[in-house]
C-alpha cells in the first residue's frame, strides 16, 4: 500500500512522494532523491544524520522516542519538539498526509 508524504528539502523545495508502507521512512527520502539527506548508517540509529522534523497527522500512531534516539537528537543544535530520527519511523496507512521537514545538518 501507497501513503502520501510530503517532504521540504533545506532549500524549502516541497515534494509530494508516495510511499511504501513497511520502509522506514529514512528509507523513502533517500530513496527519493534528497540529496542534502546523508542517512550515514544506513537506518541503525547511530549517526543522527537523518534528523527530521515531522508533522504527522492527527491519530498517527508513532512509536515514542527510544533512549538510542533520544541520546542523538540532544546532541543535534537544531532539535525541536517535532524533532525524529527518520530512521525510526516506519511508513504505516496512519501516516498518509505527513509533513516531513530535514533539519538543518549538524
Amino acid at each position: 500500500m501507497m501513503v502520501d508524504i510530503v517532504i521540504t528539502d533545506r532549500d524549502g523545495s516541497e515534494r509530494k512522494i508516495a510511499a511504501d508502507t513497511g520502509l522506514s521512512l529514512m528509507e523513502v527520502i533517500r530513496d527519493n532523491g534528497f540529496e542534502q539527506f546523508l542517512a550515514m548508517c544506513g537506518g541503525s540509529c547511530s549517526c543522527g544524520t537523518c534528523h527530521v522534523y515531522l508533522y504527522a497527522p492527527e491519530g498517527a500512531r508513532l512509536a515514542p522516542v527510544s533512549a538510542d534516539e533520544d541520546d542523538l537528537l540532544s546532541s543535534s543544535e537544531h532539535r525541536a519538539p517535532l524533532s525524529r530520527l527518520s530512521c525510526q519511523i516506519p511508513i504505516t496507512q496512519s501516516l498518509d498526509g505527513t509533513m516531513v521537514i530535514i533539519a538543518p545538518e549538524g
